[in-house]
């Protein structure tokens, strides 16, 4: 007798003849599907016996995937299609093992109050993927469960623990080195190194790049810490209106920030990329007001979710060491990198 097939999202959706998009949103209970879809939805997740509502005899094919309900915002289009990809990506690399990815959302207030989301005690599960940015305490919280763990996309330098991140370090390296091949001298850094060890890295990156070519590195060109992702582009502002002398390039921690950096360029009547350069990380599927596409390191996010679900399923996933498994991201060259000299 032939295994039987998986549930995937594309069946319920079939089923009701709506799109994959409307099943993610009403299985996260995000806004986006009225309230009639999403109960729909739950019932023909059931019915087919989609991810954990499958019945499994071991009772222990359910990985939770644990991500903050803030970046997975409907209205944060700019956050909500690379996490879309990479959680969603998850769910297919798990699939692939047989398992099931139950995308568990983490509201604000159960991150502050320490509380656990009921799938932890409603279903069993093999282990969990803490993905993205959440308290350090909270964190520490899953952590001390001594379940099978991994961080993705982020970590924590004094919790020990395996994580899987893109190759950040190289990633920036790769970037500005391209920056400099292209006659550029003078280049500042825009990224919250203070807010995620991601963008701490492409900090370092940069740093490495510059120094082995022996280029300076201005201070008043860079700004690498902020209050919050909700001040960016105030404070892009700010910072770009205390510039005495404008660099030829800018390498940003991520394309969100190298597209409003490059609106905010052109309020200030500096050409883009004639002035300024930019390179940005992540390829996002950003376009600029003049059509300009970003030249910028791609995340391999199905290789990362692939590493990220065999990391959990190996001896390694229950280990209290740290871990970091890096997966190197593609350098892709677009027009907004202008040669110089």
């Amino acid at each position: 007798m032939g295994r039987k097939k998986k549930v995937s999202m594309q069946d319920i959706a079939d089923r009701l003849q709506i799109s994959k998009n409307a099943v993610s949103l009403a299985l996260m209970n995000k806004k986006g599907v009225s309230e009639e879809m999403r109960r729909r939805v739950h019932e023909t997740a059931r019915e087919l016996g989609y991810g954990p509502y499958a019945h499994h005899e071991s009772g222990q094919a359910n990985i939770l995937v644990l991500v903050p309900e803030r970046i997975m915002s409907y209205q944060d289009n700019d956050h909500f299609q690379f996490f879309h990809d990479m959680i969603w990506g998850l769910e297919r690399s798990a699939r692939k093992k047989g398992l099931n990815a139950v995308i568990t959302p983490l509201d604000r207030e159960m991150e502050a109050a320490r509380l656990l989301p009921g799938p932890f005690t409603d279903i069993p599960y093999r282990g969990v993927i803490l993905f993205g940015i959440v308290d350090r305490a909270y964190a520490e919280r899953i952590w001390e469960l001594d379940t099978p763990l991994v961080l993705m996309d982020s970590y924590y330098h004094d919790l020990p623990c395996p994580a899987v991140t893109s190759d950040n370090i190289e990633g920036a390296y790769t970037a500005v080195s391209h920056l400099i091949e292209a006659g550029h001298r003078d280049i500042g850094f825009i990224g919250p190194t203070n807010l995620s060890t991601s963008h701490e890295e492409r900090w370092f990156g940069f740093e490495r790049a510059m120094k082995q070519q022996g280029l300076m590195i201005r201070e008043a060109a860079c700004l690498t810490t902020s209050k919050g992702y909700d001040y960016t582009t105030a404070e892009i502002a700010q910072f770009l209106d205390g510039l005495e002398e404008w660099p030829t390039a800018f390498f940003c921690g991520n394309d969100r920030i190298a597209y409003l950096l490059a609106g905010l360029l052109k309020e200030r009547n500096q050409r883009f990329p004639e002035d300024v350069s930019i390179a940005g990380f992540d390829d996002l599927p950003y376009v600029n007001s003049e059509g300009l596409h970003v030249t910028t390191m791609r995340v391999e996010k199905e290789r990362m979710c692939d590493a990220a679900i065999s990391l959990l399923l190996s001896d390694l996933g229950r280990s209290r060491e740290k871990i970091h498994w890096q997966v190197p991201p593609t350098l892709v060259v677009r027009e907004s990198v202008a040669r110089r000299g």
